[in-house]
């Protein structure tokens, strides 16, 4: 099993709602998922950007392979020798990591993907990581089971889904140490690059709209369809 978080510039004429939910897009993904054996995906949009979060069950499948450069819709990134339109987020905070894709399968039917997107002090990111690393090896399991944070540059990208999934997770941390903050929100706040003109609420993480999930299907592991 292999999560993975990439993020993508939209410069479609349309809103990406419009033309990632049109039936024939729609059916070639599902149709390429399941024979890439891709479960569980999730686009997001904040306003020209889009966040893609999905779960690979056997060899990792690229986004490219998923959603290509979505009928010329997305825009180059630079910086290798070769075409790219989604850039990968790296994985630096997870509440669990997947054992198995059997222990990974999801409980809630009525769960639905939920997105929040972030931005760091540029000097402050080294700080973020650190204390996420604790937090995460020291407390494993402590907030939602699919919770996980992507980070690019200095953006951060947050995948959940709600109804939270609280279990204790099967494994121990890396970390034999208690140094968590307790005040963890105060000791966080200077770290962010706050949003203006947000909802009340939203000022450090802001909500992203979810344009599109497919749940995916793989009957012979008995994972839920959509």
């Amino acid at each position: 099993m292999r999560r993975c978080l990439y993020q993508a510039e939209w410069r479609g004429g349309e809103q990406p709602k419009t033309y990632f939910q049109d039936d024939a897009v729609c059916s070639a993904l599902t149709e390429v998922m399941e024979r890439l054996q891709v479960v569980n995906l999730s686009l997001f949009a904040d306003k020209n950007r889009l966040f893609l979060y999905y779960e690979c069950l056997e060899e990792e499948a690229g986004p490219e392979r998923l959603l290509g450069n979505s009928g010329g819709k997305l825009a180059m990134w630079p910086g290798t020798g070769k075409e790219r339109w989604w850039v990968p987020m790296t994985d630096i905070f997870h509440y669990q990591h997947p054992l198995s894709n059997e222990q990974w399968v999801r409980k809630h039917s009525d769960r639905r993907p939920f997105g929040r997107v972030a931005r760091l002090e540029p000097e402050q990111i080294a700080s973020y990581v650190y204390f996420h690393y604790q937090y995460q090896e020291e407390k494993p399991g402590d907030g939602d089971k699919y919770g996980m944070i992507g980070l690019h540059e200095n953006l951060l990208f947050f995948y959940s889904e709600l109804p939270e999934t609280l279990e204790p997770a099967p494994y121990e941390g890396k970390l034999n140490t208690s140094l968590k903050p307790d005040h963890w929100a105060e000791i966080m706040e200077p770290h962010f690059i706050k949003w203006k003109g947000v909802p009340e609420g939203q000022d450090i993480w802001r909500k992203l709209e979810l344009v599109l999930e497919v749940r995916g299907y793989a009957p012979e592991r008995g994972f839920p369809h959509a």
